[in-house]
């Protein structure tokens, strides 16, 4: 079998982003880093020492407006133009000069907020009246004041920002420039292997022996590198144990959730809640698949089957976006509008290539539009991929064009709401358009193998993984390879039970995620899709009303704490009841399933 994997200067360009709508040429981007420095240099000689009343604080900060979109153009060029092909020296340099520029112009600009945060409280609450605009900065001031540390330790850790951010570097170098998975071979024949051959391909194969043989390939690889990841891992929760110690907060978590503006009560309970109450569910869906494909034992290779893999049509891309513009216009024009121009200006890379990313993910630099990256298979589920894609896009265009840099991004907790909303819309459009009861076993079936698996069980397994680690660093421990694996195995076999054998190499899944390097970032998967769920039900119930809610807390950004977001939508996540009330609504999906498969059968 030969699957074609082109060097990215072969692959057709009508399927990759267009770069050029942030800077046409390479000249404009040298130009419009020379500006940006100068900018700074400009602010820091006018204003550097002289923050001393809301008049002065307020001039600086229009200014900083200015530099900050800037820099959101020059670093996204850079590291879009990486993503895309890792092992482009040329892009490399470039990313590598930009984030050293860009901790040089931050550690120089970080007197702006020691000085602002060390002046009386009085005096920032005058700049908040005085300026609307620069009111959500001045704000998040106040609320970080009493974790500040003196301006020459504050200038110290900025200058080593770059430094500070390189153990996902490291992780993501060596996964997508130097792993090299070649090929494995199944009764004499060879199959290429790769990660996105692996996570878009194999890992749904029917054939049992091709799809064991490729998870044994592929995770003997991730274990020739596994200490040297678990390093870089270590590196990261170490850094950030560091700095929550420094800033004075109690425990890393709290230092990490600070950001989000949740408390410790929302992420623990996301976690147990789901471990206890989603697990039974999930177990049955296990044994469905098993039965359908009559395996004598349910692996965890064997998670990702499809229910019907007879069934999944190819899809083009051109039918995806039919699909899409169809399925998504119950959002507006304004929205539907937005997802033609990102098929028409090609925002959107779709091809495979070496040295691409793996998974798909949105970009949104403020002053352009925003950029999506997937790597399409041909298979219907990519629908569901770019829907989800298009939801971040969707949620920052409007942020973007609603608020200024400062008000524009929200809270990390809310960002997989309007992603995870879009393919639930994708789902009620294809449910609603068909009789056929193989198709709507299909949607569901795709509903519960992809956007809850991926988001509640996936990203879930992660969090529950990701949060033993930061106990023992919590605890003044470390971490590495063996200890991950080790917990990440256990992670497993709490949720899965008797229903799936932890097959060797399951444990070794926390090599394959970046999201570690993110802070509490997994656990939010399932928070927003809680809300997603809840607001898709209120758009079945009230039409146009709900929508409209769902459109004006999309323009918010950043405005709203979580909890506000989400009430704006109307849900209130300061209770369990959303989230069991979404654990159920899995259940019942799942029973449908079943039910669908006897009468099939």
């Amino acid at each position: 079998m030969s699957i074609e994997f082109l060097e990215r200067k072969d692959v057709d360009e009508k399927y990759t982003w267009d770069l050029s709508s942030i800077f046409k040429t390479e000249e404009e981007f040298e130009e419009s880093l020379e500006k940006f420095i100068s900018l700074s240099n400009g602010i820091e000689k006018d204003f550097k020492g002289k923050l001393k009343d809301a008049k002065s604080i307020n001039a600086c900060l229009d200014k900083l407006k200015d530099i900050l979109e800037a820099g959101s153009l020059l670093g996204t060029y850079a590291y879009l133009a990486l993503a895309v092909n890792q092992m482009d020296t040329e892009s490399q340099s470039r990313q590598a000069r930009i984030s050293n520029i860009m901790s040089d112009i931050n550690s120089r600009l970080s007197f702006i907020e020691s000085e602002i945060i060390q002046l009386d409280e009085e005096i920032i609450k005058e700049a908040i009246e005085e300026s609307r605009e620069n009111a959500k900065y001045l704000e998040d001031i106040l609320r970080r004041k009493p974790h500040a540390l003196h301006p020459e330790a504050e200038k110290t850790l900025a200058a080593l920002s770059n430094v500070l951010g390189a153990a996902y570097e490291i992780y993501n170098r060596a996964k997508l420039a130097d792993m090299d998975f070649g090929t494995f071979t199944v009764d004499g024949k060879e199959y290429p292997l790769s990660f996105v051959l692996f996570e878009g391909k194999w890992e749904y194969e029917r054939d049992t022996k091709i799809r064991h043989a490729a998870a044994k390939a592929f995770s003997n690889k991730l274990r020739e590198y596994q200490h040297a990841i678990a390093a870089a891992y270590n590196t990261q929760v170490q850094k950030e144990k560091v700095e929550a110690n420094l800033r004075g907060f109690g425990s890393v978590f709290d230092y990490l959730l600070f950001s989000q503006e949740v408390d410790r009560e929302l992420y623990d309970r996301q976690i147990d809640l789901i471990m206890e109450h989603l697990a039974p569910h999930m177990r049955k869906y296990a044994k469905l698949i098993q039965k359908i494909y009559g395996l004598e034992e349910m692996t965890f290779m064997d998670l990702k089957l499809s229910v019907d893999p007879d069934f999944e049509p190819k899809i083009s891309i051109e039918e995806g976006r039919k699909y899409i513009e169809e399925a998504l216009s119950v959002l507006g024009e304004d929205y539907l509008q937005m997802i033609n121009r990102a098929f028409d200006e090609r925002w959107i890379d779709f091809v495979q290539n070496k040295g691409k990313s793996t998974g798909a993910f949105c970009s949104a630099p403020y002053g352009s539009h925003p950029f999506v990256l997937i790597s399409w298979t041909e298979r219907m589920r990519e629908v569901f991929v770019l829907a989800h894609e298009l939801g971040h896009a969707g949620h920052f265009y409007l942020a973007h064009k609603n608020q200024n840099i400062f008000n524009s991004r929200p809270s990390q907790y809310c960002i997989e709401a309007p992603s995870t909303m879009n393919e639930l819309i994708i789902a009620n459009y294809l449910m609603k358009n068909t009789e056929d009861k193989r198709m709507k076993r299909w949607v569901l079936s795709t509903i519960i193998s992809r956007t809850y698996y991926h988001n509640f069980v996936t990203h879930l397994l992660e969090a529950a993984f990701q949060r033993e680690v930061y106990r023992i660093v919590d605890r003044g421990g470390a971490v590495h390879a063996d200890l991950l694996s080790k917990l990440k195995r256990e992670v497993l076999e709490k949720f899965w039970g008797d229903a799936v054998v932890i097959n060797e190499g399951a444990e070794l899944t926390w090599m394959r995620q970046p999201h570690y390097y993110m802070g509490l970032y997994p656990y939010t998967y399932s928070a927003g899709l809680t809300i997603a769920t809840e607001v898709n039900k209120r758009i079945l119930k009230e039409g146009q009303r709900a929508i409209d809610d769902w459109i004006e807390v999309l323009k918010s950004g950043g405005l709203y704490t979580p909890v506000e977001f989400a009430k704006k939508a109307g849900v209130d996540i300061t209770t369990e009841r959303p989230l069991l009330n979404t654990i159920e609504h899995i259940g019942n999906i799942i029973d449908e399933i079943i039910g669908l498969t006897e009468e099939i059968n």
